[in-house]
Parts: structure tokens; C-alpha cells; sequence
């Protein structure tokens, strides 16, 4: 009506017509999802038998489902063109830098010898780059790189499987032992800045007074994960008393190295903490003659991370030191450590916190005590330490000759039969026996990347908690419950970090 009120029906009868059309729509539904399928022998059949409304509205229903598939596969091939757009821009871009570089080079053959160097240093590193974006890209061309890839995966996975049965438990080296998309991505960018401004990172850096000073808090740090072990010295930093006096020994990975270079450059220590970097190629006494773990490693016969047996090589590495702590890559310190070098160890080697209660995590769970050796020198009810926070007396430990015994152990168990080969804790467990000090468990709580039920208190008061299991804090798995007492230390402020996709 002109100028009137629009009718508007009452509350009650709008209630009543939303309820009859939620009706037909449920009965709609309940038809079509009862209705089987028809066969596509039968599509035409049953397009001609039906009345000229029901064959069109058939088409019709049969056109949009087409549709929004077509939609979906349009959508996933964009995405497709623009990130192979940006692999060829890639490729170009480092395509053109290496001609240029190839007549830089070829225009330098006469120059001395000082003045290549330079442009030496610099080629290498740019095809040490060019490997790397070729090997990232590899498995996009090569379907038979891909199929194969996939096969070893799978049997990869199928013998943790299996040895995890054996064992009763999941190794944690399923998702710890892998090297997560977002962390690769972080070294690569960092390598990207480093050639970008290669005279900005020192190679070799003078080495400072305090890295061989035995009167300072000397700590090691085994680590292919930057970001992880900036927390560590970030953590550390903000918790000491006095952070000069803490130097962190961080060894890595050579093809790592110049990634935690350009980090620590551009992201100095902070508070006044030293870090000394180093690649286990840096110790000339690592080769396959003097190193059974080596010799193992290169004929095929273990599937481990060098890095991760390191450890025992501490008064090797660091003849000038007294005492060292060894730190895993996955904790966050929480209270001063100063204290852990005031401790009496009682003479011992080796402190740490046992992790046995009851019958369980004792000798008999990680050696093999059907073997005579392991029946005649251990006990199968011994009680288990952990690595996570080792207190190492170094002099101690040249006096007892701790390395040449994890050699000895090493050698025997070539075939895998005294445990398992896959685990680095046998083999510290069998080194150090009768010669570790139980410490307070207050310095080491363990258990938050796989227990959610810690308590608050028992957190609260630890001097280091450790994100030991396969629910790291940098992945997306973490329980959420710790994972700010990680991501607290991490510094936001590297650029990298939001290209990398890191949900922080």
C-alpha cells in the first residue's frame, strides 16, 4: 500500500514458516543421500524416463557439482602457476648470477692469488646455494625422485614401526630426527643474506680470551636448529646472575655454520654472553681411523646423526676446560646455573638427574641383557639418567679414560646387538656406569614434548625444563600448555621467521 507499513507477519507465523522450510529442506536432504547413485550406464536412461522438470533439475544438480569441482582444480592450479612462477624467477635470477660470476673469473685468471681469493670464497658459496635450490626443486620434475622418495619413507617409517614394537615404546626419533620444512627454510634464507652481503660474516672470527678460560661457566650445545639454540642462549642469558661469565660452545653441521654465523650477526648474544661456533669438521681428530662412530657411519653401518654422538668427545674438543655442562637443543633454562659448577661430584664423571621410578626406565630397558657382556658389568635394575643436563667433569674424565671405554663399547656393538644403535642413551649409560652423581631433579624436568599433565609447581621451580618427546615447541604438534614457556625466548624480530611460516 502507498505510503502505508509493509505488511510484516507476526513472530508466531514467522517461526512456523522458518520450521516448514528447515523441514523440506532435512526431507530433501534425507532423499538425495538415501537415493543411490545411479550408474553411469544407466545417467542417459534415467535422464529420458523421467518428466521434462525432474531430467532438467537432474542436469541442472549434475552441472554445479561439475562445476565447483572445476572451481577447486582452477583454484589449486593459480596456487601451482604462482609458486612455479616464483621457482622460475629463482632459477633465473641465480642462473644469471653465476654466467656473471663465470666471467668475473674468467677476466680474474691473472690476477695474484690474494686478490681471487675473495672471488673464490664467493663462487663457492654461490654454487654451494645453486645445490641447494637444484636439490629442494629436484623432486617437482623427477617423478621417479618422487616415487622412490615415497618408497623410502614408507620402509623408513615401517622399521621404526617395528622397532618401536620391539621396544614397547615410539622412538622419538620419527619426528625428532627430521629436519621440519620451516626450519630448512630458516637456513636457507640465512645462507640468502649471508651471500647477499658475504663481507659482512666473518669465516673464521678471532677467537675470544674466554671460549678456552677455565674460571668462566663453559657450556656445549649439539645442534643443527638455530632457532632452537638461540632460545637455549637466550633462556640462559636472561636467567644468569652474571651472563658474562657464560660461554656457549655451539657445534653444528659445516653445511650449517654459515646459517648460525649470519643469525648470531645479526642477533648478537644477548646480555653479554659469549658463543663460540664451530663445525665438527674443526676438530681434525674426528676421521674414520681414530673414531669407530665415524667408521661405522661412513661404511653404512649406522643410521645416526654424527652430531648426536659429539658428546663423547668433550675433553677432546675442549683440552683447556675443567667442567662443562652439556645442553640439549630442546630446553629452556629458567634459573641461574651458576651452581652446577660448585658441585661436588663426588669424583664422578658424569651428573645428572635419574629418571627411574619403580620398575620402569632402569638398565634393563636399554641394553640387551640376553648378550654375557652386558649380564657381567651392569645391572639390569640400575637406575636410568637423562641427557638434557649433563654436568661433565672434564679432568675426571681423561683420568678414568671415558672416551677410549665408549669406543670399546661402540666396537661391540658394530652388529647392533647390545642395544639399540638408533638411541645415543645405551651408550652413555653403559660409558658412564658407577660414574655418574644423581643431581636434584629441581635442575632438570623433563617430559613437556610428550607429558601434558606436569604440574604448574614442579615447572616452576625447575632450573631447566626440557621439551624431550616427539611434540617439540617450534612444530605445530607442541601442547599448547608449554608452548609460550618456549616461544617467550624466540626473537620475533627476525625477519626470517615470518617468511618462513613459523606459527609463533
Amino acid at each position: 500500500m502507498a505510503g502505508g507499513r509493509a505488511f510484516r507477519p507476526s513472530a508466531p507465523r514467522r517461526a512456523a514458516f522458518a520450521a516448514l522450510l528447515t523441514l523440506l529442506l532435512l526431507a530433501t536432504l534425507s532423499f538425495l543421500l538415501s537415493s543411490p547413485p545411479p550408474t553411469h550406464a544407466s545417467h542417459r536412461s534415467s535422464y529420458l524416463g523421467a518428466s521434462p522438470p525432474s531430467r532438467l533439475a537432474a542436469i541442472r544438480r549434475h552441472a554445479a557439482d561439475h562445476a565447483a569441482v572445476l572451481a577447486a582444480y582452477a583454484a589449486h592450479a593459480r596456487r601451482l602457476k604462482e609458486a612455479s612462477a616464483a621457482q622460475s624467477l629463482s632459477f633465473a635470477t641465480m642462473s644469471s648470477d653465476l654466467s656473471a660470476l663465470s666471467s668475473r673469473l674468467a677476466s680474474h685468471l691473472s690476477l695474484p692469488e690474494d686478490a681471487v681469493k675473495p672471488l673464490e670464497k664467493e663462487a663457492r658459496d654461490r654454487i654451494k646455494l645453486a645445490r641447494l635450490l637444484a636439490a629442494d626443486a629436484k623432486e617437482g620434475f623427477d617423478t621417479q625422485s618422487k616415487i622412490q622418495k615415497l618408497s623410502d619413507t614408507v620402509f623408513a617409517v615401517g622399521e621404526h614401526l617395528a622397532r618401536a614394537r620391539r621396544a614397547g615404546r615410539m622412538s622419538s626419533r620419527i619426528a625428532a630426527g627430521s629436519t621440519p620444512k620451516s626450519l630448512h627454510c630458516l637456513a636457507m634464507r640465512l645462507l640468502e643474506a649471508r651471500l647477499a652481503k658475504p663481507s659482512a660474516f666473518a669465516d673464521d672470527p678471532d677467537p675470544s680470551p674466554e671460549f678456552d678460560d677455565p674460571s668462566l661457566y663453559h657450556y656445549a650445545v649439539f645442534s643443527d636448529n638455530v632457532l632452537a639454540v638461540s632460545v637455549v642462549v637466550a633462556s640462559a642469558a636472561r636467567a644468569a646472575a652474571d651472563p658474562s661469565r657464560h660461554v656457549f660452545h655451539v657445534v653444528t653441521a659445516p653445511m650449517y655454520l654459515p646459517a648460525f654465523r649470519v643469525w648470531f650477526a645479526r642477533r648478537p648474544p644477548p646480555l653479554g654472553v659469549h658463543v663460540q661456533l664451530l663445525a665438527y669438521s674443526d676438530f681434525p681428530f674426528l676421521n674414520e681411523t681414530s673414531s669407530p662412530v665415524l667408521r661405522q657411519i661412513e661404511a653404512g653401518k649406522r643410521d645416526v646423526a654424527l652430531l648426536d654422538y659429539l658428546r663423547f668427545y668433550l675433553p677432546d674438543m675442549f683440552p683447556a676446560l675443567q667442567r662443562v655442562v652439556l645442553l640439549e637443543d630442546d630446553v629452556v633454562v629458567q634459573k641461574d646455573l651458576a651452581g652446577l659448577w660448585h658441585l661436588d661430584l663426588d669424583g664422578k664423571v658424569n651428573g645428572a638427574v635419574e629418571m627411574c621410578f619403580g620398575g620402569f626406565r632402569r638398565y634393563s630397558k636399554y641394553l640387551n641383557f640376553t648378550q654375557a657382556i652386558v649380564q657381567e658389568r651392569f645391572d639390569p635394575g640400575a637406575c636410568a639418567w637423562a641427557y638434557g643436563v649433563n654436568v661433565y667433569d672434564l679432568e675426571a674424565w681423561r683420568r678414568d679414560g671415558c672416551t677410549e671405554l665408549f669406543h670399546q663399547y661402540m666396537e661391540m656393538n658394530e652388529d647392533g646387538v647390545l642395544w639399540d644403535p638408533t638411541s645415543v642413551l645405551p651408550a652413555g649409560l653403559m660409558t658412564f656406569y658407577g660414574n655418574t652423581k644423581p643431581l636434584d631433579k629441581s635442575w632438570h624436568v623433563m617430559g613437556l614434548g610428550y607429558n601434558p599433565s606436569i604440574s604448574p609447581e614442579v615447572i616452576a621451580g625447575a632450573a631447566v625444563i626440557h621439551f624431550n618427546g616427539n611434540m617439540k615447541p617450534w612444530l605445530d604438534v607442541a601442547l599448547n600448555q608449554y608452548k609460550a614457556l618456549w616461544t617467550k625466548y624466540v626473537d620475533t624480530e627476525m625477519e626470517f621467521l615470518t617468511l618462513c611460516n613459523f606459527g609463533l
